[in-house]
């Protein structure tokens, strides 16, 4: 009986879990809230753009979390023992690129730069190389439109270059110091590897595709020629960062025997290419051409694949077509939005100064509510848009709003609005000869939110399967460990074999109720509307649009 261990790093935590390859079933589980910052962020109250998090936490958190798993899994388990587990898969949130010295240490965990917010890890939701961004979408247009094409034709400030050439340009002692930078997705298997010289680390073609312009089309990593116009030092970078990213059919490395001892874990074992925490989770949660995955948590991401022989049109936009990011074989192909759990967490805990309880009671007063039923219409950019806009300058709107609004009616129009926003990526990727025939949800809040999950197929018109696994990205890494370590020591041969056996859904699902839709294909229309006007994209007049809000509100309560 062997076993794989799947690492999953969130933006508030880092959680561990045991899982058996034979089924999938999770022997134990482990969660770590990072302690640095608020709720594990390091936040700046001169700048609501920055984001960060202190590596130490990752490197705390990936011990505790282990052993804590391992711990349990002994106790759970009668045919668990440390010695039968066969590999370890990693993911995480990104783009989350750490600066590292030539050791392949985080310069954030050495004296010289304690408190240093620059040297820190910068996360994925760190805006704050808005200016960059935009400098290298336009430099790329004008120069490198082959770039732009696989990643929607606007380069986001979420991503790898943005953030790298902003700290050169804020904080260039720190650039300067930093040897290499290393995404937190390679950095950590490169840790469990004992790797000590960045320029050894292997890099995943996730991270490397989707985030910083890597393609093997034209020879890996963005040119010298192009780096050197956004700034010569950055060119410089390059030779000190990596020539060559992989799939998840090749190792991220093996078990080194501090972290053997440190783990409990056997020497050698197999460690796993590094993926994004939702592209892991596509994974876990039974990808395959023709389902979308939503993962939904602070943010959403969506992934899909298509079968790498087929033609796959390029898609403005979204996050990136790249070739190997998710499954080996396939096209990945990503989007998602910026904020979905996170407008909730700020509309209780910020305005209605509540908790969780709040949480629970607003959503059984919002189910009350018909579809319509709140008279109120939001836009879902609280975080700025990731897609279709790509433009993290955007920022939440709410109409409708009359002396008697209610708190419950305005969550409920938050709730409404992520939905909204997932219909518009949904129509994109369909728009560009994406198959979507069934779609999987997977996070806390798929399934511990009925109401929204309904909200959801409502207004996309589309069944919503649900995930067997609390911890999809977890078992996504995990079953890549399993593919990894090969069948000969218990795991498996393929991926299609791994999903097979490891992955599920759940027995619920959530389909849309035809009257429901019927609305909410009205209110999609206004939505579209203040979506293009406020995006930039089509301004229109919007005149009628409260009137019109108002008039689908009264037949509804009526």
């Amino acid at each position: 009986m062997a076993y794989t261990i799947g690492v999953d790093y969130g933006s508030n935590s880092v959680r561990s879990i045991v899982v058996r390859c034979a089924d999938g079933a999770e022997a134990g589980a482990s969660v770590y809230n990072y302690p640095s910052g608020e709720m594990g962020i390091l936040l700046d109250a001169n700048d609501h753009n920055l984001a960060r998090q202190h590596p130490g936490d990752y490197v705390a958190g990936l011990e505790s979390t282990i052993k804590e798993a391992i711990a349990r899994a002994s106790k759970a388990d009668l045919d668990f023992s440390p010695d039968k587990v066969i590999g370890i898969g990693v993911d995480s949130t990104g783009s989350s690129p750490i600066p590292v010295d030539s050791q392949n240490a985080a310069l954030a965990m050495q004296d010289a730069f304690k408190g240093n917010l620059a040297s820190e890890c910068w996360l994925w939701k760190d805006h704050t190389s808005v200016e960059e961004a935009a400098r290298i979408t336009e430099l790329c247009r004008e120069f490198r439109p082959q770039y732009l094409a696989k990643c929607g034709n606007t380069y986001s400030s979420e991503w790898f270059w943005a953030k790298l050439w902003h700290c050169l340009n804020v904080a260039p002692d720190v650039f300067d110091a930093a040897y290499s930078w290393v995404e937190l997705c390679d950095w950590v298997p490169s840790l469990l590897g004992g790797v000590s010289d960045p320029k050894a680390v292997r890099h995943g073609i996730c991270a490397a595709g989707h985030k910083a312009f890597y393609a093997d089309d034209w020879g890996g990593l963005p040119d010298k020629e192009f780096l050197s116009m956004l700034d010569p030092k950055l060119a410089d970078l390059r030779d000190r960062l990596y020539e060559k990213a992989y799939d998840a059919s090749e190792k991220a490395g093996e078990l080194c025997g501090e972290w053997s001892k440190r783990l409990g874990l056997p020497e050698g074992i197999a460690i796993a290419m590094g993926e994004f925490d939702v592209h892991y989770g596509a994974i876990g949660a039974g990808v395959d051409e023709g389902t979308l995955v939503k993962v939904i948590g602070t943010s959403t991401c969506d992934c899909g694949v298509v079968k790498a022989n087929k033609e796959i049109a390029d898609i403005p936009g979204i996050c990136g077509i790249v070739k190997g990011a998710i499954l080996p074989g396939y096209y990945g192909i990503e989007a998602g939005q910026s904020a979905v759990g996170d407008i909730f967490a700020w509309f209780v805990n910020h305005v209605c100064k509540g908790d969780d309880d709040t949480h629970v009671r607003l959503t059984k007063e919002a189910d009350a509510y018909a579809p319509g039923g709140v008279g109120l219409l939001a836009l879902d950019w609280n975080n700025g848009n990731r897609t279709i806009l790509v433009d993290p300058l955007l920022a939440g709107v709410l109409l409708g709003q009359t002396l008697h609004t209610t708190q419950a009616e305005i969550y409920r129009a938050l709730i409404e609005a992520t939905a909204f926003g997932a219909r518009m990526i949904l129509e994109r990727i369909e728009e560009y000869g994406v198959p979507v025939n069934r779609v999987v949800c997977a996070g806390g809040i798929a399934e511990k939110n009925p109401m929204l999950m309904q909200i959801y197929a409502d207004i996309t018109g589309r069944e919503m399967l649900i995930s067997g696994s609390s911890q999809t990205c977890a078992l996504g890494s995990a079953v890549s460990a399993a593919v990894l370590a090969g069948s000969e020591k218990g795991g498996h041969a393929d991926f299609e074999t791994a999903q097979a056996k490891m992955t599920r859904l759940k027995d619920v699902s959530y389909k849309p109720n035809p009257e429901a839709q019927a609305v909410y294909n009205e209110l999609f229309v206004l939505y579209t509307k203040i979506h293009d006007a406020f995006g930039g994209v089509n301004i229109e007049d919007l005149g009628g649009i409260m009137k019109d809000l108002l008039a689908i509100k009264e037949r509804a309560r009526t």
